[in-house]
């Protein structure tokens, strides 16, 4: 158990009959009449649904622990995710519901951190920016250059994201997992 003055980004919490709910952001509020109160941004674990919750300042909040490890893509099983942990060498198979969006990121040999409670998996944790090779674009057009548009790109995990013009099939980019968008060229 916590009080909501214990909170901190990216804590995890037990609410309404146990659904997990992870901290986004924080603010403790004192109005100049009145009690004062933590207003917060939380995401559910499993939904990834966020909701805007305010508590009473000192109200006890009760945290889950959540046991971050740091793991290594191996390998997809069937529709499974296979990851191993980097201590224990242990294989951990992992649904894609809960792996969800880092699947458009991850190739075999990747290092994430994967979020357990339970022995339950909850989500996985991705570097803010992979490196990836596109596998396929179309050519660019005598002309095109930073500026301007952007075209189709598919990367080496199938993922499609926008590129700008000047960008060839074969080139290793850089992506932001957070939002899928094209950070730059790797230089080789």
């Amino acid at each position: 158990m916590a009080t909501t003055n214990d909170l901190k980004n990216g804590m995890v919490l037990k609410l309404d009959g146990g659904q997990l709910w992870s901290v986004v952001e924080f603010q403790h509020v004192k109005p100049g009449k009145g009690g004062a109160f933590v207003r917060t941004k939380l995401k559910n674990v499993l939904s990834g649904k966020v909701v805007d919750k305010t508590f009473n300042a000192g109200t006890k909040v009760d945290t889950a622990t959540v046991d971050r490890r740091g793991m290594q893509f191996s390998y997809k099983d069937g529709s499974d995710f296979v990851f191993m942990d980097m201590e224990t060498y242990d294989q951990l198979h992992i649904n894609p519901e809960t792996v969800g969006e880092a699947a458009n990121y991850l190739l075999e040999g990747q290092d994430c951190t994967v979020a357990i409670h339970e022995e339950n998996p909850l989500f996985i944790e991705l570097p803010a920016a992979v490196e990836l090779t596109i596998e396929y674009t179309e050519p660019g057009v005598q002309g095109d250059r930073s500026t301007g548009g952007t075209k189709p790109a598919r990367l080496e995990t199938g993922y499609e994201i926008g590129v700008p013009l000047f960008i060839t099939t074969g080139e290793k980019i850089k992506v932001d997992t957070r939002s899928g968008e094209y950070l730059g060229r790797v230089s080789s």
